[in-house]
């Protein structure tokens, strides 16, 4: 009789299959549409090919383009198909990795020629024919000695040097497809026929191991999918995230800009302080609202407190450092050690806490010029951190109301958002148990909270679990702003205490949050969130006075003064320039509200009003004007 294994499949259903039966086998029984779109699998919590084997009792889930690992798998086995395109038109070329990435791949090449656009056109038609071929990706395991030898026959330096640091007893593996064997992990899709779109979108440097020490290589990134439609619709997203960059638009905007005497460092420019002190101003009355007080701490410290909050071990090399007489100091690359001298200044009682410190702190880190872009990504960028210092029975309620805070900033902007649990990273201190505890914490406020959650495994903070919020903008890019970090370490470091109801000392618990994250960061993605058309509460300008001619301008600075009296931020184009011209620019610079006043207007004490996004609205009372527009102000529609 026939040995047989129990596969429990999602949402628990149970089936019976011979031993040794293939996923792809299970697919095809499920139903031709799944096996079909099947890419990759998922058994016992390991994702595996389609044609891997169960030889047990197992969990089982067939995974498709839909799911992050099914797309994963798609993606990482077209960067070996571009891999594979390169090596068949420029055989010199040494390969380094092609992993999958956020909504595409890249791979790694070492070649004494830089690749031009025209190189990637001829590489995407050899790919088009690898497709074309339908070949299957075949997985071999072999022994660390044979992978060192198959790796120097083929000339890979820097695959010999991967499998050389892997550990003893690691499991090593290659991918065939045709003539192409690489080094890899897998899984991969069936075959390369799967790969219904692709495209390569761009080039650019990158270092060996992201070490500048190391060479540099050239890396061509790309995008694919199962159908071409999802390709055309990516393609499109691109097109008007090009139209978005805030870069560009900062610049015509008069926002921001860049100089290469600061590179890293924005340059903020009149309109774009009354952005940034709009948006502190939101910010500042949203924690006085649920009991925050603000602290300012220093952005220069003595060396010795970074190596007592372990920064100095865990991130050194981000830092930037000075000498003040004759003693070493580092300018902070976050707020909390400061905060925690605050704490430490005074002796706290049980009945202060949970005692809620805000702080918008000017940090400075470390980037490497070529991973610097726009406001993205900077040297120098303004934390709106809040550290809680509390009991270890307040915890899972901060969280709750940290997590509330952000859910309600966040709705106003127009956000929705994810949430991902941030898991204990390999660089990391202090010892499993307090570990196992901040992580229970914040599992358990998320799940009293309702909020689906996916696990980022390794990703925590060197000195405890985090939630990281993922925010959606209006064309569908995430972007991570807000973070909650639970800390026991740092309390233990500084030896923080508070009295607890029995006169004795106790240790508190941290909350480390931010909601904005970088505030300059968080002001790019809003001017691409908005395509620069911000909301009339956060613009820099919220009316243009456009007089007809130079008859009315007394008029029009008439307007202006009430306007201005009305808290409303105004500007009046004084320029003997036609009126289609003025609005013209009024339009360009994206400004809500514009006011045309000639004869009639001065006349009947009224305004011609033109709103940003549906033209000429009629005329109306200066009166009613400003009501309007107060109220959409106070209301931040």
């Amino acid at each position: 009789m026939q040995e047989t294994v129990k596969v429990v499949l999602k949402g628990n259903e149970e089936r019976v299959y011979p031993k040794g039966v293939t996923v792809m086998d299970i697919a095809q029984d499920l139903g031709p549409r799944l096996a079909k779109e099947a890419l990759v699998a998922k058994v016992n919590g390991v994702i595996v090919d389609l044609n891997h084997r169960i030889e047990e009792d197992s969990s089982v889930e067939i995974l498709t383009f839909e799911d992050e690992e099914g797309k994963d798998a798609f993606r990482h086995s077209t960067s070996h198909v571009m891999a594979q395109a390169v090596k068949r038109l420029f055989p010199n070329v040494k390969l380094a990795i092609g992993p999958s990435i956020e909504e595409g791949f890249y791979y790694d090449f070492d070649r004494d020629e830089s690749f031009t656009p025209e190189d990637l056109e001829r590489i995407e038609k050899e790919m088009e024919k690898i497709v074309a071929e339908d070949q299957p990706f075949i997985r071999m395991e072999v022994s660390r000695e044979e992978a060192v030898k198959i790796l120097k026959e083929m000339g890979e330096p820097y695959k010999v040097e991967l499998v050389e640091n892997l550990p003893d007893d690691a499991k090593i593996s290659f991918y065939k497809n045709g003539e192409f064997i690489d080094l890899c992990a897998g899984p991969h899709i069936p075959s390369t026929g799967r790969i219904k779109a692709f495209k390569l979108t761009s080039l650019a440097g990158a270092y060996w191991k992201g070490d500048s020490r190391n060479k540099m290589l050239q890396r061509i990134y790309g995008t694919s999918f199962p159908k071409k439609s999802m390709l055309d619709e990516y393609l499109k997203k691109l097109e008007e995230a090009k139209k978005r960059d805030h870069r560009k638009l900062g610049k015509e905007l008069g926002l921001f800009s860049m100089h290469e005497e600061g590179p890293g460092f924005p340059f903020f420019h009149p309109k774009g302080m009354v952005l940034w002190n709009t948006l502190i101003d939101f910010w500042r009355k949203e924690h006085q609202k649920r009991g925050y007080q603000e602290i300012k701490t220093p952005i220069i410290l003595n060396e010795e407190l970074w190596k007592r909050s372990g920064h100095w071990d865990h991130y050194k090399t981000n830092m930037y450092f000075t000498q003040i007489d004759g003693e070493g100091y580092a300018i902070k690359p976050m707020n909390c050690p400061g905060g925690i001298l605050v704490y430490k200044s005074d002796v706290h009682s049980y009945r202060e806490l949970p005692l809620k410190l805000a702080e918008l702190g000017l940090v400075h880190r470390h980037e490497l010029s070529g991973v610097l872009h726009g406001l993205m990504r900077v040297r120098s960028f303004t934390q709106d951190d809040a550290h809680i210092y509390m009991m270890p029975s307040q915890i899972e309620q901060e969280i709750l109301e940290v997590i509330n805070l952000a859910d309600h900033i966040y709705r106003i902007f127009g956000f929705d958002y994810h949430v991902e649990l941030s898991t204990r990273p390999e660089n990391s201190m202090g010892p499993d148990e307090l570990w196992e505890r901040a992580t229970a914490a914040l599992k358990n406020a998320l799940d009293k909270k309702g909020l689906p959650y996916r696990i980022n495994e390794g990703d925590g903070a060197f000195y405890g679990p985090k939630i990281d919020f993922h925010l959606k903008d209006s064309i569908g890019r995430t972007w991570q702003c807000g973070t909650i970090q639970l800390d026991f370490m740092m309390p233990e470091r500084f030896d923080l205490t508070y009295i607890g109801p029995d006169g004795e000392k106790h240790r508190p618990v941290m909350i480390h949050r931010t909601i904005f994250g970088s505030l300059e960061r968080f002001i790019g993605i809003l001017i691409e969130h908005y395509a620069g058309a911000f909301p009339v509460w956060l613009a820099p300008i919220q009316v243009k006075v456009l007089p007809i001619s130079e008859k009315f301008m007394d008029y029009a600075r008439k307007v202006t003064a009430e306007l201005e009296n009305s808290d409303i931020r105004v500007e009046l184009d004084e320029r003997n320039e036609k009126i289609g011209y003025k609005i013209r620019e009024a339009q360009l610079q994206k400004i809500p509200y514009m006011l045309i006043v000639g004869e009639k207007e001065a006349a009947e004490g009224t305004v011609s009003v033109r709103v940003r996004e549906k033209g000429d609205v009629g005329m109306k009372s200066l009166k009613d004007f400003i009501e309007e527009v107060t109220t959409r102000i106070k209301n931040k529609e």
